[in-house]
């Protein structure tokens, strides 16, 4: 039987620089990823219906660290630094880059990722890059178009058959859904593809990972 998971009890945990400051890599974890315009605090402040949970900022770029929130013992939600920001320093955009790849490739409790991108401007390279990575590794990925309340339902239905298309050519587990958070659309199908991922036991050696490290 499958368990529905009581997103509105979600918790901060801790912040970290990098995975060596992370807790022990044990349970499940849904990593959220996406340019740092995308809408990742305000996604996950909607799908907890919090509205300070994660920190929303006027200035994308701001969440420098990869940030733990709890749903429940060994079951988390992480927010990974957002990528692709022009105005960022150089040297800033690097460390960012670095700590973002260390997670995706040796977080074991990894299960799922969801990438969020801006309905308007989707799948930019940066986008389909994270997006191979996961295919590759076999982690099913989420991809929502946020801020879909900002299109017209025509162009909404089209944007999202258009990334679905493209999502398709990487022959991975890939799901395609429209998100807003003023409106709430999407965030039920959302719940139900965490706790998709959050009911599947974490198999006791993760070779297909190991190898492809």
């Amino acid at each position: 039987m499958t368990t529905s998971y009581n997103y509105h009890m979600t918790h901060f945990v801790m912040s970290a620089p990098d995975i060596r400051h992370l807790p022990i890599d044990t349970g499940i974890e849904v990593a959220f990823a996406g340019r740092s315009n995308a809408g990742k605090s305000s996604a996950l402040n909607t799908l907890t219906n919090q509205k300070g949970l994660a920190r929303t900022s006027k200035t994308p770029g701001r969440t420098q660290l990869i940030n733990l929130f709890e749903v429940e013992p060994d079951v988390r939600l992480v927010d990974l630094p957002g990528y692709g920001y022009a105005e960022v320093p150089e040297e800033m955009k690097i460390k960012w880059q670095r700590a973002l790849g260390e997670y995706l490739q040796k977080r074991f409790s990894l299960k799922g990722l969801v990438v969020l991108m801006d309905i308007r401007h989707p799948m930019k390279d940066l986008d389909q890059q994270m997006v191979q990575w996961a295919v590759g590794v076999d982690i099913p990925v989420l991809v929502l178009l946020t801020k879909s309340d900002k299109l017209a339902s025509g162009a909404c239905k089209a944007q999202i058959n258009h990334v679905r298309e493209i999502a398709a050519a990487f022959d991975g587990d890939i799901q395609v859904e429209a998100f807003s958070s003023l409106k709430k659309t999407g965030v039920d199908k959302l719940r139900m593809k965490l706790d998709d991922w959050f009911n599947t036991l974490p198999p006791a050696v993760d070779t297909e990972i190991t190898e492809a490290l």
